[in-house]
């Protein structure tokens, strides 16, 4: 819980990935997707649009892949952006929706695939991450 900006509870504050993705600007202004992955191979958000595409179309496998990539990617941006593999990762927080939404597409794809023990995991993250997304 933190009230007045100070952790009672001791964990670490909540990681946010900065602003200013151009990926993000080039996917709300209506670029594909497919093209801005090429240009951004690092922006999770999308490798989370390709995910979705792919699911849309019936392709799990590669809706998966996608998602695995983005979730990486993100794992990656977390990091330098000071996260030790714990705590906060808000929703709230838009620039770290990309990793998120890759995080509920690689656990949405597992469970159709049936990777059981990897639905359960991703499940545990997001909450971890953001109890409002559990």
């Amino acid at each position: 819980m933190t009230i007045s900006g100070a952790n009672l509870l001791g964990g670490p504050e909540p990681t946010l990935l900065p602003a200013g993705d151009p990926a993000q600007t080039e996917l709300e202004g209506g670029a594909d997707p497919q093209d801005v992955v090429k240009k951004y191979p690092t922006s999770s958000l999308a490798w989370a649009m390709l995910s979705d595409q792919a699911w849309d179309a019936g392709d799990i496998v590669a809706s998966y892949a996608y998602a695995r990539v983005g979730y990486h990617r993100g794992l990656d941006a977390l990091r330098r952006n000071g996260w030790k593999g714990h705590g906060p990762v808000p929703w709230s927080h838009v620039p770290n929706q990309g990793f998120l939404r890759c995080l509920q597409d690689l656990g949405r794809a597992a469970g159709a695939i049936g990777e059981t023990d990897e639905v359960v995991r991703i499940s545990e993250f997001l909450v971890e991450c953001d109890p409002s997304l559990g």
